[in-house]
C-alpha cells in the first residue's frame, strides 16, 4: 500500500481517500451531527449555526455558554468577551475611582427618582382621597337639606 498526501493506493491499484483526511476539519461526533440535523429541522439558521460550530471543531455542548457570553457582552456594550464586563478597568486607579464615584452617583439619582415617584403617588392618592371626602361631605350636606324640607 502506497500513501501519498491525503490519498491511498492499495495493492489492487484502487485509489481511495483516507477517512481521516476527509473529516479532519470539524468535530463530527454523533451528538454534534444529531444536534445539527435537529437544528435544521427546527429552524434552518440554527442548523447553520451548529454546522459552523462543528466546522470550527467545537463541541455542541459548549454552544449555549458561548452564545450567552456573546449576548451578555453585546447587552453590556462590549463586543469583546471578558470575564467581568460590568467593570472595564484601566490601569489608572484615579480614573477607576472617578468612574466608581459616577456609578454611585447614578445609583443615588435613580433611588431619589424612585422615592420621588413613590411620594408623588402617595400624594396623589391622598389628594384623591381628600377630594372624594369633600365631595361626599357635600353630598351628605345637600342630602340632609333635602330631608329637612
Amino acid at each position: 500500500m502506497t500513501s501519498t498526501g491525503n490519498s491511498t493506493i492499495n495493492n489492487s491499484g484502487e485509489y481511495r481517500r483516507s477517512r481521516k483526511s476527509s473529516c479532519n476539519k470539524g468535530n463530527w461526533s454523533a451528538i454534534n451531527i444529531v444536534a445539527m440535523v435537529i437544528g435544521f429541522v427546527i429552524f434552518w439558521p440554527l442548523g447553520l449555526l451548529i454546522l459552523y460550530w462543528n466546522i470550527k471543531g467545537r463541541e455542541v455542548k459548549d454552544l449555549p455558554r458561548a452564545v450567552q457570553q456573546k449576548w451578555s457582552a453585546m447587552v453590556n456594550g462590549s463586543w469583546s468577551p471578558s470575564k467581568n464586563s460590568d467593570h472595564i478597568s484601566g490601569e489608572n486607579t484615579v480614573f477607576d475611582e472617578y468612574q466608581q464615584t459616577q456609578y454611585d452617583r447614578i445609583v443615588e439619582i435613580k433611588d431619589e427618582i424612585k422615592n420621588r415617584a413613590r411620594s408623588f403617588k402617595d400624594f396623589r392618592s391622598d389628594s384623591k382621597r381628600r377630594e372624594d371626602e369633600a365631595e361626599f361631605k357635600d353630598f351628605m350636606s345637600s342630602d340632609r337639606s333635602k330631608d329637612e324640607k
